[in-house]
């Protein structure tokens, strides 16, 4: 293991550190006070604290009503609908049942919304699934605000529901706090096969029943979507920050050593209360050193480029200023150690197989990549995640030395033999503001890309241009209106299918959007995130159909070709965005599209 930090490594985290002293330490102060005043629980009135046990069972009531013992709030985003939250219905009884086992108690405090990026793809819906994050972190709040707890357990896998559990969870930063994933459903059809069916279809030469059932035999079980999207970012963020159990990211759902994990995770984060002697506040374990942690683990794995907005959320939610140019310059010198689809062919059950988190972890500390010495919430520190859970014979946990050498080097790698020399993720700047492309799925002669602009202001306009076959050329796709302020930044999926093709066909396309893409972004080149947006008066805005534009992802550029005083005198153009606020729910989110933060800034509505 490394005995000192990379460089630049080291630099990134002084420099966050000194960005953030005063927010950082404003936010120290209020866990110390919250410490100080001692358990809640036992302060609440005599008619609060009724109400709080009331339905509790008869050993549970006793326990705290006497309150000598910890009391475990279980924050779920169960639902049974979607398939990566499905599994988390069995965990409250076994989190229970582990707290009595230890002489504890432990209660649902509360409910967060879960919605699937993967049902809304392309509908209505998906407007709102940013702001999802953020109606999260207030759910989290609201569960957590009647103070009959001493820590926290977070049931929570995908896009939008870890990032606002963990800004919600650091909001109450006294509580200590694990987090306990469901595990990715078993292999199904690959993803490389899922995704030329898609692309296919787009070009009418497959059904809608033969992508359907596709469709089906990909996402087929409980348990996250197999790719590395968000949701798997997700987990290999919790891990790789200290909150999660060691190897319990990728463990499928109902099995046994799942089971065991949750029981562990559950006690583990009873024996860091305030009333044990390991008190360990979620607070403080998300610091500097974990924040770099999690963008080199971004980086390392190429990762969601939804943490290049959620991360940044996240940490201000810790008085961390965390920004675009630290993700770029951690990604100069982090190795892609990684090929899982969209940036290869594997799922995560095969990366799990190769060796998994404790081996990326090893690889990235023994590299001097990783603060070794940040805090989790097993062990003394990141250095004591490279062990890999297995179980005994009395289903009990035990741990075992990871994996020192790759199991599959198609899938994972060590740092000596990377796929490539960096993480792939790059801020873009020029005349039409900045953005973020990650490259890692794109093939090296797509890295820049000039051609004439093609302006639309919605996926269903470029669907239908391509239908009419009047995309069959080279160009850059233009999609504005498309940011947070304007329809609340959906995910745009659906434009990679007809993309795709077109690329295929030998035509040199790209993206550029003030939307997202995130971790399925591909292999077509995309300018992603542009800030400021259309909406605020951005230089998207700006852009006409025929104007020459320049993605040079090596060179970190996003430029519009045209005359710099014709550019200078051009008005942005605005859109009637009317109809965008309204059905499925959207008249609800008027305030926050009114209130939301740029993407550079975590498009958060609690800060800008």
């Amino acid at each position: 293991m490394a005995a000192t930090i990379n460089a630049r490594v080291g630099e990134v985290t002084e420099r966050i550190a000194r960005r953030s002293r005063e927010a950082r330490r404003r936010y120290l102060e209020r866990i110390d006070q919250a410490v100080a005043q001692g358990p809640a629980r036992r302060k609440l009135g005599c008619a609060n604290l009724a109400h709080g046990f009331a339905a509790c069972g008869v050993g549970d009531k006793q326990a705290l009503r006497e309150g000598p013992a910890a009391n475990l709030a279980i924050v779920t985003s169960y639902n049974d609908m979607l398939s990566a939250h499905q599994p988390f219905e069995r965990f409250p009884d076994l989190i229970r049942q582990a707290a009595r086992d230890v002489g504890a108690t432990a209660q649902v405090a509360g409910g967060v919304p879960a919605m699937c990026d993967g049902v809304t793809q392309g509908e209505a819906g998906m407007d709102l699934s940013l702001f999802s994050r953020d109606v999260i972190a207030l759910s989290t709040g609201v569960a957590l605000s009647h103070q009959m707890f001493d820590a926290a357990v977070y049931l929570g896998v995908c896009d939008k529901i870890v990032p606002g559990m963990l800004i919600g969870a650091l909001a109450f930063g006294h509580l200590p706090a694990v987090f306990l994933p469901a595990g990715p459903m078993t292999s199904g059809l690959g993803n490389e096969e899922k995704a030329k069916i898609r692309q296919l279809h787009a070009e009418g030469k497959a059904s809608r029943e033969e992508l359907l059932e596709a469709e089906s035999r990909a996402y087929h079980g409980p348990g996250t979507c197999t790719f590395y999207g968000t949701a798997n970012t997700n987990q290999m963020l919790m891990e790789i920050m200290g909150l999660h159990l060691p190897g319990a990211s990728f463990v499928n759902p109902n099995t046994p050593l799942r089971d065991a994990l949750t029981t562990l995770g559950a006690q583990r984060a009873l024996a860091l209360s305030a009333l044990g002697d390991e008190f360990l506040p979620i607070g403080r374990v998300i610091d500097e050193r974990a924040v770099v942690n999690g963008v080199v683990g971004l980086n390392a794995t190429g990762g969601s480029t939804n943490l290049t907005i959620h991360l940044i959320a996240m940490a201000a939610a810790a008085g961390i200023a965390l920004n675009w140019n630290d993700f770029a310059d951690l990604a100069e010198v982090t190795p892609l150690l990684t090929r899982i689809y969209p940036n290869g062919k594997a799922d995560v059950n095969h990366f799990q197989a190769a060796g998994g988190m404790p081996f990326l972890i090893r690889e990235l500390i023994g590299d001097g990549l990783l603060h070794a010495d940040a805090r989790a919430v097993w062990g003394r520190s990141l250095a004591d995640y490279v062990v890999e859970p297995r179980l005994e014979p009395d289903g009990a946990v035990a741990w075992g030395d990871g994996a020192r050498a790759s199991g599959d080097e198609s899938v994972l790698r060590p740092v000596a033999r990377p796929f490539q020399p960096t993480g792939g993720l790059k801020v873009l700047e020029g005349p039409l503001g900045r953005a973020i492309i990650k490259t890692s799925a794109i093939a090296p002669d797509r890295h820049v890309v000039e051609a004439p602009a093609r302006v639309f202001h919605s996926q269903a306009e470029l669907h239908a241009a391509f239908r009419a076959g009047e995309l069959d050329r080279d160009f850059v796709a233009v999609l504005r209106f498309q940011g947070p302020m304007a329809i609340g930044m959906p995910e745009l999926h659906k434009l990679m299918p007809p993309l795709g093709a077109l690329q295929d066909r030998g035509r040199r396309v790209a993206l550029v959007t003030d939307g997202r893409l995130s971790g399925a972004s591909g292999k077509v080149p995309a300018a992603l995130h542009v800030t400021p947006e259309a909406a605020a008066g951005g230089p998207i805005a700006k852009i006409r159909n025929g104007d020459l534009i320049r993605l040079d992802a090596p060179a970190g550029r996003l430029d519009v070709l045209v005359d710099e005083a014709e550019w200078a005198a051009r008005k942005a153009v605005g859109a009637d965005l009317t109809s965008a606020h309204f059905g499925a729910g959207r008249e609800l989110f008027s305030t926050f599209r009114a209130v939301v933060g740029r993407a550079e800034h975590g498009a958060s509505i609690f800060a800008d």
